[in-house]
């Protein structure tokens, strides 16, 4: 008896499904399936640049040209933005770190020097006045002997060192013109880095510091492991970054003025709106102030605390590698 036509149409089915055509893996759609997935575990992975998605490879080229575009007039832009506070919370950050002569820091995404040059100041007049308070308690000295120990001071600083790393060449250029103009020399150096890769040896520096970058790295838990590993034992991490507006009103207010009147200073100043668009977005990115607690935390930091400055907009973070 003849096979019935459904069990034949089976059979021809299985026969196709089974034949693999030449030059082809497979023809059955089971195997492009397998195809399909084997290129999403290849597919690069994924982050954010501001509020557009991007492979994390993409991210960093995007970021260096946003900095690279924006360098000259960086400075100027800070000011407008802020309204000049900007000055104030970096003055605030070097009070909290309250650095001794001797001390070497390490200023990651420093580029422009705002960190360095406030640090050269305090160690500065914090050494000048331990000389003064060294010379008042010998009074029996002539005028001669304190004249000379004056000139025998060769180094105003104390043995304080500030080393400035930004992973972007046209930040440090700007940076090394402003020393220069400033008369800045001594203890200070320049050093082209990625955050996430520092060139520099285990347990080298007793601070590292970073203001407003680390919301631009890739990674910022490699960053923040990065910190921990050229500190030395005792040493602290600092940092001054943008934060969650913990006011209902002034968040509201802030968030106006972040998207309403910032890129377009950036177009008006810099003649750059897609920049400052992206500054602006990173920042709403950027974790709260107790989740990066507990990046830092889990990098190896302990005692970690932080302060909320102008109803968190900015916060100051900070760590020991104890």
């Amino acid at each position: 008896m003849a096979a019935p036509r459904s069990c034949g149409l089976w059979s021809y089915a299985r026969a196709i499904r089974s034949y693999r055509f030449p030059g082809l893996r497979s023809s059955w759609p089971g195997s492009l399936l397998s195809a399909r997935l084997l290129s999403q575990e290849k597919r690069a992975p994924e982050t954010h640049f501001g509020f557009e998605t991007v492979s994390e490879e993409e991210k960093g080229g995007k970021v260096y040209q946003v900095f690279e575009s924006v360098a000259k007039k960086y400075d100027v832009m800070n000011d407008m933005m802020s309204l000049g506070i900007h000055r104030v919370w970096k003055d605030l950050l070097l009070r909290k770190m309250h650095p001794l002569p001797g001390t070497q820091l390490l200023d990651v995404a420093g580029g422009t020097g705002d960190i360095a040059f406030r640090f050269l100041n305090y160690v500065q007049a914090q050494h000048q006045g331990k000389q003064k308070r060294k010379l008042r308690a010998q009074q029996n000295l002539s005028w001669e002997e304190i004249a000379k120990k004056y000139q025998n001071e060769e180094d105003s600083l104390g043995g304080s060192r500030v080393m400035v790393c930004d992973i972007n060449r046209e930040m440090l250029k700007i940076g090394k013109q402003k020393a220069f103009d400033r008369g800045y020399k001594a203890g200070l150096a320049w050093v082209l880095g990625d955050a996430e890769e520092l060139p520099f040896d285990d347990d080298k520096f007793d601070v590292y510091t970073i203001a407003f970058g680390i919301r631009n790295v890739t990674h910022i838990n490699q960053a923040l492991q990065e910190a921990h590993r050229v500190l030395k034992p005792g040493g602290r991490f600092l940092c001054l970054e943008f934060s969650q507006v913990n006011n209902p009103l002034i968040s509201r207010l802030y968030d106006l003025y972040s998207f309403q009147v910032i890129p377009v200073l950036g177009e008006v100043v810099a003649g750059d709106w897609k920049s400052y668009q992206y500054l602006v977005e990173s920042i709403r990115k950027f974790p709260s102030q107790e989740e990066f607690k507990e990046m830092i935390e889990d990098a190896g930091f302990q005692k970690v605390t932080y302060e909320s400055l102008t109803s968190g907009i900015v916060a100051i973070h900070s760590g020991f590698k104890l």
